[in-house]
């Protein structure tokens, strides 16, 4: 099962792409060396490293308002 759901990151972001846009730029910071702001095991890959930051509340971009 993937961790966390689909359904406790659209609480952030209800826009899928925008989430997906979100997760997508931290990975690749976190690629690029940037240390992560959860705690993580070797084996976790920078994707998903991202989503529990999301959800965790520690990473996000502001959206431009309607």
């Amino acid at each position: 099962m993937i961790q966390p759901s689909t359904d406790e990151l659209t609480k952030r972001y209800p826009s899928r792409y925008a989430l997906a846009v979100v997760a997508a730029r931290r990975a690749r910071e976190l690629n690029d060396g940037a240390k992560p702001l959860v705690e993580t095991t070797p084996a976790e890959k920078p994707v998903s490293i991202a989503l529990r930051e999301i959800a965790a509340g520690r990473v996000g971009v502001g959206l431009p308002r309607k």
